[in-house]
């Protein structure tokens, strides 16, 4: 069973056996370090995902001998099932893939492991946007921090946790003028997911300039609904000609959301972290 066949099949379509491959190569520290970063990639996966797979990416995380590629692709995978387990509970053991025990696992070795200075840094910072999928009270500080440290990758990571923790309207305005465009898009991320009106000018701004980055741009566009709905013909309106089809898909989509009845359309999560 080749991985990268695998990876470029969709995960509907993956054989049987394909969980017991990746636990076998994430076991497996004599196999390349390519096909493991790749095997962790795929654990996370929610065709695949469970107990095992939680078990053998927690001990890829917590092994200090392993490469940091390895050790943060294990933490990114274990991000969106943290995310569904706190979103639909436990009450009914088969709607979740793995035990509330391993989710419970999951939250404490993350946070342990982010408190532990001697891992490395860019370990550390995807272990915050994994763990904060399901928000606990250590992470406003822990966001803060990363907030404030001065680094733009910290700050990059804390922009992105400010999409799933509420209370940082403020941070988020302020990064919205960002001039690191990767730091602005996350800002733009999490103020569509909270509706932060006091972000709607240079959500604006960034729709009628004519030098918006176009992941920016569609970003941008897919915020009008959730902050001003009202007033999203007008100011999508000079984009539905664009000569570009995701343009014009993303016009098109943030229209009909924004005729939507308040309360729909609310479930869609984007799992993509940060660079």
């Amino acid at each position: 069973m080749d991985l990268q066949a695998l990876k470029d099949t969709p995960p509907w379509d993956w054989p049987e056996g394909t969980a017991e491959k990746l636990l076998s190569v994430l076991r497996d520290e004599q196999a390349t370090e390519p096909d493991r970063v790749l095997a962790a990639e795929m654990a996370g996966d929610f065709t695949v995902v469970n107990d095992e797979l939680v078990e053998a990416l927690l001990a890829i995380l917590r092994n200090s001998e392993e490469s940091p590629e390895v050790r943060a692709r294990a933490a990114i995978s274990l991000g969106p099932i943290l995310q569904y387990a706190d979103t639909e509970g436990f009450e009914d053991p088969d709607d979740v893939p793995i035990s509330e025990r391993h989710f419970q696992q999951i939250q404490k070795s993350l946070r342990d492991l982010h408190m532990d200075a001697q891992v490395p840094k860019e370990v550390r910072r995807r272990i915050l946007e994994a763990s904060v999928r399901a928000p606990q009270e250590w992470h406003k500080n822990a966001v803060l921090a990363a907030y404030s440290s001065g680094d733009n990758a910290w700050k990059l990571t804390a922009v992105f946790c400010m999409r799933f923790l509420g209370g940082f309207d403020k941070q988020i305005v302020e990064e919205l003028e960002n001039e690191n465009p990767d730091i602005q898009l996350e800002a733009v991320l999490a103020a569509a997911n909270w509706g932060v009106a006091a972000g709607w000018p240079q959500i604006a701004a960034l729709i009628h300039s004519g030098r918006t980055p176009k992941p920016l741009l569609l970003a941008a566009i897919e915020a009008v609904p959730a902050i001003r709905p009202q007033e999203a013909s007008e100011v999508l309106s000079g984009l539905i000609e664009s000569d570009d089809e995701d343009i014009i898909e993303a016009v098109q989509e943030a229209l009909a959301i924004a005729e939507e009845p308040a309360g729909e359309g609310e479930d869609d999560e984007d799992d993509i972290f940060p660079e």
